[in-house]
Parts: C-alpha cells; sequence; structure tokens
C-alpha cells in the first residue's frame, strides 16, 4: 500500500465527518464479501484511500473500516461508493448478475403469506436489496415492534398507514413515503378496515427474513 493510502486509526487525526458519527457498537458479524470487494474496486479505479474518502464524503479511517469489515456499510454509503468507483451496487456486493432478469413481469409475481401480510417479490431474490409490494391487512403485526440492520424504504400505494419509529408515530397516505435506519425500533399497521398497499425495499445485509417487516415466521416470538 502506497504512503498515501497509508490507514490511520479511528482515532489518530482523523478528519471530521459528517456521515460518521460517534462510532457505536456495530452489528455482529459483518458481511465478509463486501469489504475486500470495496477495497478491490477502489484500487481498480485507481485511487487512494484519502481521494476515495473524499470523494464519498467520508473520513479516510471511517472507509478504511468499512474496507476491513469493521464497519458495516449503509444503503447510501454503497449508492455513493458505486457512483465515485463507477460501479454498480451489485458489483461492490460481489454478486453475479449474468443470468438474472432485471424486469419482473407482473405475472410472475407469486403471493407468498406471512402473519397475515401477503407481498409479491417485486425484484430478483439475492441481491444486496429486496423490493416487494405488500399487502398489510388491518389489525395484523401492529403491535410487533422490528429492530434489525439495514435500511427500509416504503411508498403507501393505497390505503393510510400507522408507522411507529422509535418513540414517534407517523401516519401515512397514498403518495407518501418512510426512508429510515432499520436499527431504530419500528412497526407498522393499517389504518384502514381493508389494509394498506405498499411498495416495500429493504437493505439485506444481516437482516434474515423473520426480523423484517414482513410479519412473523412460525416460531418467531418477537
Amino acid at each position: 500500500m502506497s504512503s498515501s493510502e497509508t490507514e490511520r486509526p479511528s482515532g489518530a487525526g482523523s478528519p471530521a465527518d459528517p456521515a460518521d458519527p460517534a462510532d457505536p457498537a456495530d452489528p455482529a458479524g459483518a458481511l465478509p464479501a463486501v469489504a475486500p470487494q470495496l477495497r478491490a474496486l477502489r484500487r481498480q479505479a485507481s485511487l487512494t484511500l484519502e481521494t476515495a474518502a473524499r470523494a464519498a464524503g467520508l473520513s479516510p479511517a471511517h472507509l478504511s473500516r468499512l474496507e476491513t469489515g469493521q464497519r458495516q456499510p449503509s444503503l447510501p454509503m454503497l449508492l455513493t461508493l458505486a457512483r465515485v468507483y463507477g460501479t454498480t451496487v451489485s458489483e461492490l456486493l460481489g454478486e453475479t448478475v449474468a443470468g438474472r432478469d432485471a424486469v419482473v413481469r407482473a405475472a410472475d409475481m407469486e403471493p407468498t403469506a406471512a402473519g397475515g401480510w401477503t407481498y409479491w417479490q417485486a425484484g430478483a431474490s439475492g441481491r444486496g436489496m429486496q423490493a416487494l409490494r405488500v399487502h398489510v391487512p388491518y389489525g395484523s403485526q401492529g403491535d410487533i415492534v422490528r429492530v434489525h440492520p439495514g435500511e427500509e424504504w416504503l411508498h403507501v400505494l393505497r390505503g393510510r398507514l400507522r408507522l411507529r419509529l422509535g418513540d414517534a408515530t407517523h401516519r401515512l397516505a397514498a403518495g407518501d413515503s418512510a426512508h429510515f435506519d432499520s436499527l431504530t425500533p419500528h412497526r407498522i399497521a393499517a389504518e384502514d378496515h381493508d389494509g394498506v398497499d405498499l411498495l416495500f425495499v429493504h437493505t439485506l445485509l444481516q437482516s434474515p427474513t423473520a426480523a423484517l417487516c414482513l410479519g412473523p415466521t412460525p416460531g418467531d416470538a418477537s
């Protein structure tokens, strides 16, 4: 590694990084494939650690922790780094996209039921992001609080949604959206008796299906 690419420890003179707040305890078991891929693609782009970090709005120490697996990247970080390296989030995640269809036809979306919810896969499986169309019936899972790594984005297609984030309650109508860190305790419920329909995108990262806002699987007591 060149001298310009020396990786400084997090407390040793790192520049202020608005995207790198006080380092919280990271979830155990960081993604093994992402860290080396981040470093390989940076070097492939002929960027030093400092240059890449500056372009992405991060400190060199923060980017170093991402490349060594000490920190888990958020979706906005992955999107930003993909732009800096001239690649895609899929490649950053080490995915092989050959053979995967980019288009999912409505006729191929088979409904799946979980905990009273119904959802349809709206994207390819096995990717770093999962896209779903979801129907949440009235009174279903409104008392279940979820906390898990990753990020979630939802958009209300029809009906009204009650979204609880930490201590705040938000009521969303058709056309409204929400984007939040999944480590914030959250719960979702339909406000209308005929339920609510959503578009739902989440980062899989370390989250098993049972931890996501899709209703519990058998044996899930959360």
